[in-house]
C-alpha cells in the first residue's frame, strides 16, 4: 500500500457521501458507493485490511449482509481464507443456523449455512459500518454458536457516538474511519 494510514483515512472520509433523511427522517446515511467507484481507493482499502489482519491466521472471513460482502470477499481472497456470507432470513438455500437479535424497534435475524464454519476455525467478521453494534454482536454470537473462534471484527467506518463498540468488547475491533 502506497498511502500512509492518515492519507487513506483522509481519502476515505472525502469519498463517503452523507445522505440526509435516509432511510428515514433524522438519519444521515453514510453512502460508501463513491468509495467503491474509486478503484485505487478500494484497492488500497483492501490492502490496508489485509495488512492489518495478515498475522492473525484467519481461516474464514464472514461478511455481514450486504455491504460486508463487498469488503469481505476480496479480503478473504487476499488472506487466503474462505468467505462466508451471513444473510437475512430466506436468502440461503441449504440447511441453516439462525440467530435473532433485538433492534431499537423490533427483531431481526442473521442466517448462515450450518456447515459454513467448522469448530475451532479462526474467523474475522467484516462489515462496512459499525453503528449500534447489534448486527455485529449477533454475527459474533452466531460464529460462536457454530464453534468458530472470532479473532476480530473489521469495519470501514465506525459511528462512535452510537457506542456500538461496547457490544463487541470481547474481541479486537478495527475501524479505519471513526466518526
Amino acid at each position: 500500500m502506497v498511502d500512509s494510514r492518515e492519507t487513506l483515512i483522509s481519502r476515505t472520509r472525502a469519498a463517503i457521501r452523507d445522505v440526509p433523511d435516509f432511510p428515514q427522517p433524522g438519519i444521515i446515511f453514510k453512502d460508501i458507493t463513491p468509495v467503491l467507484a474509486d478503484s485505487a481507493l478500494f484497492r488500497d482499502l483492501i490492502d490496508h485490511f489485509t495488512e492489518t489482519h495478515s498475522s492473525a491466521r484467519i481461516d474464514v472471513v464472514v461478511g455481514i449482509e450486504s455491504r460486508g460482502f463487498i469488503f469481505g470477499a476480496p479480503l478473504a481472497i487476499e488472506l487466503g481464507a474462505a468467505f462466508v456470507p451471513f444473510r437475512k432470513p430466506g436468502k440461503l438455500p441449504y440447511q441453516k443456523v439462525r440467530i435473532d437479535y433485538a433492534l431499537e424497534y423490533g427483531i431481526d435475524s442473521l442466517e448462515a449455512h450450518r456447515d459454513a464454519i467448522a469448530a475451532g476455525q479462526r474467523v474475522l467478521i467484516v462489515d462496512d459500518v459499525l453503528a449500534t453494534g447489534g448486527t455485529a454482536a449477533a454475527a459474533l454470537r452466531l460464529v460462536q454458536q457454530m464453534g468458530g473462534n472470532v479473532v476480530g471484527v473489521c469495519f470501514l467506518v465506525e459511528l462512535s457516538f452510537l457506542n456500538g463498540r461496547q457490544k463487541l468488547d470481547e474481541v479486537d475491533v478495527q475501524s479505519l474511519l471513526i466518526l
